[in-house]
């Protein structure tokens, strides 16, 4: 007997294995969309507190932030 799909690549069978486990997921949204917020706190909200945009600060122009970057790396 035929199968009545077209046979997938492995590639794609992963692919619809991981599709139709998240189609079929109840708490698993709500545990994902729990991750997300968390990551989106962690790398958008916590950058702009802990994380200060220095060169700006310390250089007006882009050819000085560039020379302080160069100096930086060929002086380490």
């Amino acid at each position: 007997m035929k199968p009545t799909t077209p046979l997938l690549s492995w590639p794609g069978k992963i692919f619809r294995f991981y599709v139709e486990g998240f189609r079929s997921m109840t708490v698993g949204r709500s545990l994902w969309a729990i991750i997300l917020i968390k990551l989106f706190i962690l790398f958008a909200v916590m950058k702009l507190f802990f994380f200060p945009d220095i060169l700006s600060r310390d250089y007006s122009t882009d050819e000085e932030r560039a020379a302080a970057v160069r100096n930086t790396l060929i002086s380490r």
